[in-house]
């Protein structure tokens, strides 16, 4: 793979080069700043873009956000010293987040995830999906610092509304994804069941309704230790709801 290494530190630089050459990979233009790796991603067209954040000029994630402008951009994976743009890195359609030191394994896995699917396949299968009268959809697809995760609806016990994001709570833990309660619950309203206006369930793990003092109530799930409350306007049709199962 053609892969452009961006970030204004020279031994960080130098170290990324090597890994990617050491594994068999081009570089075809190391930049320091933003605006070179947009120059060099316009002239050489690579598949896959490392990329810190913390640079001059233009920082990764405004660098990022104006390459997924172009036609066919190259995959993203930002390679940074601070942990706390991970959010930042999902929006501009990151396909991976590493922490420096990075890690060659890590590094490895990653250029592997990019090679099978970029940013432009994504896209594309974004388009794909809206496009679709009737959404088959069997996961769920999140954006994280191990690269595009796949969910299966079947292991996610419920989403809730995490600020500007939805968070999901499945077998293997959390990840966070940029659709909306409304629009899951249309796409799977045979599966998933509203409790509360910020909190869907997954009827395939509802264990029981649970009455707690001054007329609350919440539901607790199969295979885990958590509740959801569940709303007064959403309880009657949860009532009715289970006593159908």
């Amino acid at each position: 793979m053609r892969i452009v290494v961006c970030d204004n530190e020279p031994l960080s630089r130098e170290r990324l080069v090597r890994i990617v050459q050491q594994s068999g990979h081009e570089v075809v233009v190391q930049a320091m700043t933003g605006q070179e790796a947009i120059v060099a991603v316009k002239d050489q067209q690579p598949d896959i873009i490392l990329l810190d954040i913390r640079m001059p000029e233009m920082d990764g994630v405004r660098c990022a956000q104006e390459l997924n402008k172009l036609e066919h951009p190259p995959a993203i994976i930002f390679v940074t010293a601070y942990d706390h743009y991970a959010i930042a890195a999902l929006k501009a359609n990151a396909i991976g987040y590493l922490l420096k030191p990075a890690n060659k394994d890590e590094l490895l896995e990653a250029l592997s995830k990019a090679k099978k699917l970029n940013a432009a396949q994504l896209n594309e299968i974004r388009k794909l999906e809206e496009s679709t009268a009737q959404p088959v959809r069997e996961h769920i697809a999140a954006r994280t610092h191990r690269g595009v995760e796949l969910v299966k609806l079947t292991d996610i016990y419920y989403f809730t509304a995490d600020q500007k994001y939805v968070k999901v709570r499945h077998k293997d833990g959390i990840i966070l994804i940029d659709e909306t309660l409304k629009e899951l619950e249309q796409e799977f309203g045979d599966r998933l069941f509203r409790v509360h206006r910020n909190a869907i369930i997954n009827l395939s793990f509802l264990d029981y309704l649970e009455v707690l003092e001054a007329g609350q109530y919440q539901v607790r799930f199969k295979g885990i230790d958590e509740t959801l409350a569940v709303s007064r306007r959403h309880l009657p049709m949860l009532r009715e709801k289970i006593q159908s199962m």
